[in-house]
């Protein structure tokens, strides 16, 4: 049977657009395993029932977890799909993540976020659900825990795991978000937010501040790139990034993998949201890398740096970059 030349050219972009990139992509890398760190997965926009290559993920995820010996899991919101999910006992759970993520290497605790797809049902559900599972560790809509590097409680990072939701004014519109939104304080999260990052930066133990949040404060696709969303996020939290020098920001809600810098440029933004979906991104004028890619990151953190290692659903080391002091 011929195929219209319209269909093929329409058909080959779609075998070719997953696999479109920027930067310095280096395909079939070796991983880096580093001695003496702290090794943690960080992933985002997952939760599909198995589809749309969450699979194929997940099982690189696992062996990239037992290779590295990660200690936990960091999920950058959007946990369920389509509307997140309406209480602790809500089928998605299993569906989604119990029976998704089975490798041994991946029981371990996961850190999670709330994304916008989380808040269209019941965001508290998931705090709830903490208490039900061994792994699942969400405590609130925000919360901060520390990780001794290797052991040692004179090197720690500090990690803020924030609800960027009601950071967007348009979401208090929103028929779905809007009354999860109205439900959190965003000034007295702001205020909790900068008191923990005043405190910390006076803390010598505390080697480096990370800051996770659903939505990025630059993107390089063009849906996102100047949208009402990544404008709040970045005009609400910018200002406190600054001050307190947070040495990297970590967001989902672009379904690919990006690396961004800034300028002057003192916090690295690292973008991983291609967990079960990939979508087309380009390159801003501060961007390192950028790709159209299911898959995640890994990072290895010593006490002089982090070592980040961007790896695809085929278990390729597709981007690496250090963060150093």
């Amino acid at each position: 049977m011929r195929i219209p030349f319209v269909n093929f050219v329409a058909l080959a972009l779609v075998v070719i657009l997953p696999a479109l990139s920027y930067g310095q992509s280096v395909p079939s890398q070796k991983l880096q395993t580093v001695p003496n760190s702290l090794n943690f997965i960080v992933m985002g926009d997952w939760g599909r029932v198995g589809e749309d290559h969450q699979k194929p993920v997940a099982v690189q995820m696992g062996k990239t977890a037992k290779e590295a010996g990660t200690e936990f899991v960091i999920a950058t919101g959007d946990n369920f799909y389509p509307k997140g999910v309406v209480s602790e006992y809500d089928p998605l759970w299993k569906y989604s993540f119990e029976d998704i993520y089975t490798a041994f290497s991946l029981q371990r605790d996961w850190y999670p976020v709330l994304g916008n797809h989380d808040y269209g049902s019941n965001p508290d559900a998931q705090i709830a659900y903490s208490k039900i599972s061994r792994r699942w560790r969400m405590p609130a809509r925000y919360y901060s825990k520390k990780f001794a590097i290797n052991g040692d409680t004179t090197n720690q990072v500090l990690i803020a795991f924030i609800d960027t939701n009601p950071l967007i004014p348009g979401y208090y519109r929103d028929g779905d978000y809007g009354p999860n939104a109205k439900s959190q304080d965003t000034t007295a999260q702001k205020i909790w937010l900068e008191k923990l990052l005043q405190q910390n930066s006076a803390n010598p133990n505390v080697k480096w501040k990370l800051v996770v949040g659903h939505h990025p404060m630059y993107t390089g696709s063009d849906k996102r790139r100047n949208s009402h969303d990544t404008r709040s996020v970045r005009g609400s939290l910018k200002p406190l990034i600054d001050k307190y020098k947070v040495d990297a920001y970590i967001a989902g809600h672009e379904h690919s993998l990006q690396h961004i810098v800034p300028a002057p440029g003192r916090t690295h933004h690292f973008v991983s949201g291609a967990a079960s979906e990939a979508t087309q991104v380009g390159m801003l004028p501060e961007s390192k890398f950028a790709q159209t890619q299911y898959g995640f990151m890994l990072f290895s953190v010593s006490a002089q740096k982090i070592l980040v290692q961007v790896i695809d659903f085929n278990g390729n080391v597709i981007y690496t970059t250090e963060v150093k002091k």
